[in-house]
């Protein structure tokens, strides 16, 4: 008799650990880091984190979208906090409304110290906005 409680109180616990492991993976999405204007008379932009907001956040992957204009990027450079950056070249033309890929972070998830994006607005358009994303 004892041998069935132990087994029925070892079954719901198992499920119990199961819905607990659904409502943690529940919590990874994207959200935007940054945002930054870019203007056609610069070649580049470094994006820190705002008011600390990137100090908090482990990341498991970035990636940049570009609003208002394309924008043709041929470097970025992820300055990841006590890990060497990472350098990402011939990234290409990003379209208005379009996104880059996503990197993943060094170690599985590390924290974004800041972003420095090298570009040219095409199109003769005066700005662009370019938002950085994280994920986790």
């Amino acid at each position: 008799m004892r041998v069935r409680f132990v087994m029925g109180v070892l079954g719901l616990a198992s499920v119990g650990l199961m819905g607990a492991v659904d409502t943690a993976g529940a919590k990874d999405q994207w959200f935007v880091l940054a945002q930054q204007t870019i203007k056609d008379t610069d070649p580049s932009v470094k994006i820190t984190a705002e008011d600390g907001k990137w100090k908090k956040e482990d990341v498991k992957q970035v990636k940049i979208s570009v609003e208002g204009a394309d924008v043709e990027i041929p470097k970025v450079v992820l300055h990841w906090n006590n890990r060497p950056d990472d350098t990402i070249w011939n990234v290409g033309t990003v379209k208005a409304g379009g996104q880059t890929a996503a990197k993943d972070a060094p170690g599985h998830e590390a924290t974004l110290g800041s972003i420095s994006v090298q570009y040219k607005i095409a199109n003769n358009a005066p700005t662009a906005t370019l938002k950085i994303w994280g994920y986790d």
